[in-house]
């Protein structure tokens, strides 16, 4: 099961299968990332790969090229082992007709899941060159190809600034699990959320805060790990539309995310125009603001999005396998929350770039390599 749900992590595959014999059949789709594992996994991964490149302030491509290929290398042997070992098969007691039909033939239905190991291969290099990738654009201190260096001006402000915005929504989402954890009960559910999909749940409020809006369905016994006023909603007869609007009905205080969205997407802003370059034009700073803003929405939407659906059923009468019926799916409305991030990043990066120049830039990227303006010089 952890090997599962490491594979799952990195965006391996994971096809979940059944054996009812001649009784009946199964059918089932997951489609989910335990965004928890991937965060963890990618930030001990990134420091792998800068850790090399620390007392350097430019790099060559080959030098680049020759650390990614040996992390890809022990990373793809660690994707085979985990792959082989994500599989497993156990017996179901559905209930009703299959179980009365099961004892007549003598057949128990069975269940699980199993790991495609290519293409978990192929996925998870993919994932690990990104994470490669973002962790160069991200960090200040690492090397670049002299080629290159024009481009950390306008990208490592704002790679930085999303990756605090994302990293401070998740530190408030495991604060605020703790309290839950300490004060209504039920503990273990509690830190298995925030052990699997903490940043599901905060960087999903977090789009909602902005105004985005998420189509969902949570039908039969299975669902999702999410507050009581989501849930609610989304087990709605048919379907729920997620906002703020309309968890608001079960919950007023939803209306505290669009504060936080505001709060952090402005800092943000702050932090991307403090750490830019003087003098760069306040249009400039709104711009980089809603261009990374976007990409970081659209991430998010891609990652946390969920489809997951389960039945057993006997040829010729359908569904007939009692509480094993069910639906749980969570997709954003795309284009409207790329707009309304869009929209959010141009204006935070006026008002963050005017705070940002009152607090005083520090210059970044204007300058010789390792110098005062340069990578190894702040």
């Amino acid at each position: 099961m952890v090997a599962a749900v490491v594979v799952l992590a990195v965006g391996g595959t994971v096809d979940a299968v059944g054996d009812a014999g001649p009784i009946a059949g199964t059918r089932a789709e997951i489609a989910v990332l335990p965004l928890s594992v991937t965060l963890a996994g990618a930030l001990v991964l990134a420091r792998g790969f800068l850790r090399p490149l620390r007392h350097r302030a430019v790099t060559g491509a080959r030098e680049l090229s020759g650390w990614a290929a040996r992390l890809a290398l022990l990373w793809a042997l660690a994707l085979v082992l985990l792959a082989t070992a994500a599989r497993a098969s156990f017996e179901i007691s559905p209930g009703g007709a299959v179980s009365e039909i099961g004892a007549l033939f003598g057949t128990v239905p069975r269940a699980g899941f199993r790991a495609d190991v290519p293409l978990t291969l192929v996925f998870g290099l993919l994932w690990s060159a990104g994470v490669a990738l973002l962790a160069l654009a991200v960090a200040r201190g690492a090397p670049l190809p002299a080629r290159l260096l024009r481009f950390q001006e306008p990208v490592r402000p704002a790679a930085y600034a999303m990756l605090l915005l994302l990293m401070v929504c998740v530190v408030a989402g495991l604060l605020a699990g703790l309290v839950v954890a300490a004060t209504r009960g039920r503990p273990a559910e509690t830190f298995a959320v925030l052990l699997l999909g903490l940043p599901n749940l905060v960087w999903l409020a977090f789009t909602l805060g902005l105004g985005a809006t998420w189509d969902g369905r949570v039908q039969g016994p299975f669902g999702l790990p999410v507050p009581r006023a989501l849930d609610s909603v989304l087990r709605a007869p048919d379907g729920g539309v997620v906002n703020l609007s309309t968890l608001s009905a079960h919950d007023g205080w939803v209306w505290w995310l669009l504060v936080g969205a505001a709060v952090v997407t402005l800092a943000a802003a702050v932090v991307m125009a403090a750490r830019s370059s003087t003098g760069v034009p306040l249009r400039r700073h709104a711009l980089r603001m809603a261009v990374a803003l976007v990409l970081t929405v659209l991430m998010i939407c891609l990652t946390v999005a969920v489809d997951v659906r389960a039945a057993l059923f006997v040829p010729g009468f359908g569904d007939l396998g009692g509480g094993l019926l069910g639906e749980v799916s969570l997709r954003p409305r795309i284009w409207s929350a790329l707009g309304l991030a869009a929209l959010w990043g141009l204006v935070t990066g006026v008002l963050g770039g005017a705070l940002g120049r009152a607090a005083g830039g520090r210059g970044n990227g204007r300058g010789r390599p390792g110098g005062p303006g340069g990578p190894r010089g702040r």
